[in-house]
């Protein structure tokens, strides 16, 4: 049987299985995407089982990574798993997404968002782009953290890359050429270097002009993806640091552009949102992750 909804939308009557699923949202920033779940109004302990099978992109929905709205101190508390089900402090893409979705929500144009990163600050700055800023990075090597103390400005690795923290570990190559570098492969391997304890984010990075950059990603528990918020955040600090552009530039990613700008405040990151569907997990898939 199915219910009509206004404007000729059907969609199939509630079984008991769906009744007693999970509502989720389906988002993506520059197609950096994320399933999103809101325990203000459903709220479940989440596992890393539980993350690691809805982020399957074949046997469950798939995700860059999975976000969780609680409550908070602030507007709003957000939690992030990556899709190998760890747990990430930061997700600059996931927070632009739910501060709109939130925004929407309330009528509010700034919101006050707290994660385990910290507190974020986030803005409709109209024409569908939406701020976040998401604090001033960790430069310091215990900070990041890496493995013992060095220069973060250029680490001894191959390439001299540098490392930043922005509530999640970052490596940033600075290169000539972007589509020279296999990097699924570069990726994988940085990501597990021993100089990072916790595994990092990694960057390859093109600078185009003193504020435009062209960057990659390979995401720490995810691999490859179209787009990343903290990833932007770290590469245009990383960029600034070394005398390559000025604190302001634009990032073109493989998935579109975002644009950063380190401020005295913090490290702020404007771009679009998009909220693609809603869905619902059953009941007999959620009891087959436990």
């Amino acid at each position: 049987m199915l219910d009509k909804l206004p404007f000729g939308v059907y969609m199939p009557r509630m079984s008991s299985d769906f009744a007693d699923g999970l509502p989720f949202m389906k988002m993506h920033g520059l197609g950096n995407d994320f399933v999103v779940l809101d325990a203000r109004v459903h709220n479940r302990n989440i596992t890393a089982a539980m993350a690691k099978g809805i982020g399957h992109r074949h046997f469950g929905v798939g995700f860059d990574q999975l976000a969780v709205i609680s409550n908070g101190a602030g507007d709003a508390h957000l939690t992030f798993y990556n899709s190998d089900g760890s747990t990430s402090a930061a997700c600059g893409n996931a927070t632009r997404c739910i501060a709109r979705f939130l925004m929407d929500e309330s009528g509010k144009t700034a919101l006050h968002l707290t994660t385990d990163r910290g507190d974020l600050a986030a803005r409709d700055m109209g024409n569908g782009q939406t701020a976040v800023n998401m604090g001033q990075p960790q430069l310091d090597w215990h900070e990041i953290p890496l493995a013992q103390q060095m220069d973060t400005l250029s680490l001894p690795i191959e390439g001299n890359p540098t490392a930043t923290g922005m509530g999640n570990p970052h490596c940033t190559f600075f290169v000539d050429d972007l589509q020279a570098i296999d990097l699924a492969t570069f990726g994988s391997k940085i990501e597990h270097h021993p100089l990072y304890p916790e595994r990092t984010n990694v960057q390859i990075a093109q600078v185009i002009g003193p504020d435009h950059i062209r960057m990659r990603v390979w995401e720490r528990g995810v691999g490859v993806t179209l787009a990343s918020g903290s990833s932007s955040c770290a590469t245009a600090v990383a960029a600034a640091r070394r005398g390559l552009t000025g604190r302001k530039v634009q990032i073109d990613l493989d998935g579109g552009t975002l644009q950063v700008d380190w401020r005295s405040d913090g490290v702020w990151m404007i771009g679009p949102t998009a909220h693609v569907f809603d869905g619902v997990f059953t009941a007999a898939f959620l009891d087959s992750l436990t």
